[in-house]
């Protein structure tokens, strides 16, 4: 009883000693209010801490005691608090934006040793100001352009639309725009991308090591956040361009509170030609627009909602009846809601529909109308939990429905109408995943994570059975099942496990490894050179299964000269099944048979990624170069000659690119004006020649011996340069004014890089024998290889840019 006594007396002792407290908060930017995402949180005497989220928040658990805790943000002031933590402790901090020296100039808005210490690999970031100062087409910031400049990231040529990583395929690619998907990310058949960079505040591209709260596609996650807007006074900023001009309006709805922005674009390509010639006056255009805007409102200091939504479309006529017309619409509404101190929450609701169409014909009595479209509603509740400073637990999930309206398509034959179109089908996928960052000692980090997804393509439709037959050749339907509506068509549930491991070697290098596996149950349906803007989209089904990929990386990462210097090498390896391709004369368009024409195969890419960047001084920059295979194996393709059982080989794919050299360089020639330049070499894609042909009376019939991409266009290769000319003043009520004027020069030396090659004959047929009607021995039909360019000329340009 006397020791019972005792350890009772004790246990209020002990319990205290283990008592533990939270510090959190926000962290944001002084000037505007705007969240500051991956801002560090560093406790100094334990030399540990936190970054923060994407909505600017951050949570560290400690036991009790004195601490002193650094707020830092490169490129703003930071902050250092003296904090006697007895009690759960509310911080919120605002950084002030640094009045850099022309030596100290920066290109990068992360912690200067973010590359080396966080558990992350396979990431590519760029902030706004980098951006800008990069020469890009028509002299307009653009964020897909610039994205195309970083290891792992390329496209096929200009004109081809979204880009490609690590060997996937354009619609390999989730991109999101405050989490709404964005089916189509290009303007203007992929010059321009949709996202208005007035409007944008942070851009991560994640390649590999991709964290379990996301899902949905193979190759890469491109999650692009939106400003909230200036909560502290109204702004108005914007640009005249050579191409199309730019406007944004931001401010407070209610100061310290409430904020809004409003930003939108549009091209004027067809203005002066209306103005100076008669092209256009049948009704012709080329021409696209796009808005862009966003509310918050503070409710207290635990709740938060956000509205954002983004109308994008592109118009391309050829007269009043014929052309093309596509656009991205998207809305989502959010909420943050903190529990307690060590209990973060999102939930996010949205809608986005994709929609396309071309219509053809010189009259009403003879016209074809043709308009396809994927509309997609989303909820996805997303929670972390911080119960230590060496733990980060996400959990959450994400229910989505999916229409797909493949064809609404009607012609005109003399005047009578034909009904093509096909049904629309409905799809729901569903994921739920949960996850831990964790500090192991003062060597190891790692994140881990298990997602689980569902997908159930739903009726009415039908189900269609296929009978065996030679592969690479259409498959005959041996049974067609009506199903009911909200009945199974097709279902699928798999387990995609992710990791991520970090070693810390020094205090300026580490070595980090990731594993993921993901599945893709949506298909981006096209055999055309590069993906455009009306390819389809396509629900899995019983014959269609989903996409499943696993990735393997290793890097290298090392900082020089206190951080001055940023160096990295990754390898990866990416095996992935059930990869679309199509027989030979596929007819992809209205065909409510496309699954007997689609091909299932195997595919790898494999490769290795350089990145050196230097961060500081006048001169700034980087080098990425990228040496990569991509493959695919499919049956009835690429099956050579005298092959019994049409067993394919091993072939690139379109997109496969064995070199891929990109140089960025930033020389700031004083505090005003900047010289910048950029110069890729990317090796020819493959494509499919002819390896025979047949003379027919006169004529030439290519023949293929079965081989797809058997060889490669010319090399890519092509220099920009750009020079910046900065204003900044302060208005009469002391108000900081800036503007800048841009001259740029894309395409500086006429490279006529090839996107394509084409055969042809000559014109001239040739002469006969009068005897037997052969064609004379000395007479062979000449035939020629010419090639297309999208851009073959110099592209000078003048932007001027304000913010007042």
């Amino acid at each position: 009883m006397k020791n019972f006594l005792l350890l009772l007396t004790f246990i209020p002792m002990f319990m205290k000693a283990q008592e533990k407290y939270t510090i959190n908060g926000y962290v944001k930017d002084a000037a505007n209010g705007e969240a500051l995402i991956g801002a560090t949180v560093l406790i100094e005497d334990l030399g540990t801490g936190n970054i923060t989220n994407v909505y600017g928040f951050y949570s560290i658990t400690l036991p009790p005691g004195e601490y002193s805790v650094l707020y830092r943000y490169v490129g703003f002031v930071s902050q250092k608090r003296k904090v006697s933590l007895t009690e759960n402790t509310r911080i919120d901090i605002e950084l002030v934006e640094e009045q850099t020296q022309l030596e100290e100039v920066v290109v990068t808005a992360e912690p200067e040793d973010e590359n080396v210490t966080s558990t992350e690999m396979s990431v590519a970031e760029l902030d706004i100001k980098t951006i800008s100062k990069i020469p890009v087409f028509a002299g307009e910031l653009d964020i897909l352009k610039s994205i195309q400049l970083l290891p792992g990231v390329s496209t096929v040529g200009e004109g081809a639309s979204g880009f490609n990583v690590r060997g996937g395929s354009v619609g390999q690619n989730l991109v999101l725009l405050d989490e709404a998907p964005v089916y189509q990310s290009s303007h203007l058949f992929g010059f321009f991308s949709v996202f208005n960079p007035d409007a944008v505040k942070d851009i991560k591209l994640y390649k590999g090591g991709i964290p379990a709260n996301y899902g949905g596609r193979l190759s890469s996650i491109l999650d692009i956040r939106m400003k909230e807007g200036n909560i502290k006074e109204f702004d108005v900023s914007g640009g005249i361009g050579t191409v199309f001009s730019r406007l944004t309006l931001e401010g407070p709805i209610k100061k310290d509170k409430a904020s809004f922005i409003l930003a939108g674009r549009r091209s004027y390509a067809d203005v002066p030609i209306k103005l100076f010639t008669d092209v256009l006056d049948d009704g012709a255009g080329l021409y696209f627009y796009d808005l862009t805007a966003k509310a918050n409102y503070n409710i207290d200091s635990k709740n938060r909602i956000f509205a954002s939504g983004y109308f994008g479309r592109d118009v391309f006529k050829f007269d009043e009846q014929q052309g093309f017309n596509w656009g991205n619409q998207t809305a989502s509404i959010r909420w943050n809601h903190l529990f307690n101190d060590r209990f973060f929450s999102n939930f996010t609701a949205f809608y986005s529909n994709y929609d396309y169409a071309f219509e053809f014909g010189n009259t009403d009595d003879d016209q074809f109308d043709w308009s396809s479209k994927i509309r997609t509603l989303n909820f996805k509740p997303y929670f972390t939990y911080f119960p230590d400073q060496k733990n980060e637990i996400t959990f959450g999930g994400e229910i989505l429905y999916y229409t797909f309206f493949p064809a609404d398509a009607i012609g005109f034959t003399s005047g009578e109408p034909i009904d093509l179109t096909l049904d629309k089908k409905k799809a729901l996928e569903a994921g739920i995943y949960v996850s831990n960052k964790q500090k192991i000692g003062d060597k190891w980090n790692v994140e881990y994570g298990l997602r689980y997804s569902y997908f159930n393509h739903m009726g009415p439709g039908e189900r269609y059975t296929f009978g065996d037959t030679l592969a690479g050749i259409r498959k005959p339907v041996r049974d067609t099942v009506d199903i009911g509506s909200g009945a199974s068509i097709a279902k699928f549930g798999n387990l995609e496990p992710r990791l991520s491991v970090r070693y810390q070697l020094n205090d300026y290098s580490s070595i980090k490894a990731s594993y993921n596996r993901m599945n893709q149950y949506i298909h981006l349906i096209s055999n055309t050179v590069a993906a455009t803007p009306i390819d389809v989209w396509q629900p899995s089904t019983n014959n269609i299964q989903p996409q499943l990929g696993d990735q393997v990386a290793l890097g290298y990462f090392r900082n020089f000269n206190k951080n001055q210097f940023e160096t990295s090498v990754e390898a990866y390896y990416k095996w992935t099944r059930n990869q679309v391709d199509y027989i030979d004369g596929a007819d992809l368009f209205i065909n409510e048979l496309l699954e007997a024409d689609v091909l299932s195969g195997i595919g790898r890419a494999y490769g290795l990624e350089l990145y050196v960047k230097k961060n500081s001084g006048r001169l700034t920059g980087w080098l990425s170069y990228t040496l990569s295979r991509s493959e695919l194996k499919v049956d009835g393709i690429n099956t050579g000659l005298n092959n019994e059982f049409n067993e394919g080989r091993w072939y690139p794919t379109r997109f496969d690119q064995t070199h891929n050299l990109k140089i960025v360089s930033n020389y700031q020639l004083n505090d005003r004006k900047n010289l910048s330049a950029t110069f890729s070499y990317i090796t020819g894609t493959p494509t499919t020649y002819p390896t025979d042909r047949i003379q027919v009376a006169g004529y030439i019939i290519p023949v293929n011996d079965g081989s797809r991409n058997n060889v490669r266009i010319p090399d890519y290769h092509r220099l920009d340069i750009s020079y910046t000319i900065d204003y900044n003043w302060v208005s009469k009520k002391g108000k900081q004014r800036s503007s800048s004027l841009v001259l740029s020069v894309y395409n500086l030396y006429n490279r006529k890089n090839a996107f394509a090659i084409n055969f042809t004959q000559d014109e001239q047929r040739v002469r006969y024998n009068q005897i037997n009607n052969l064609v004379l021995p000395s007479e062979r039909v000449q035939t020629k290889a010419s090639q297309t360019s999208i851009l073959f000329f110099v592209l000078p340009a003048i932007t001027y840019n304000f913010k007042f």
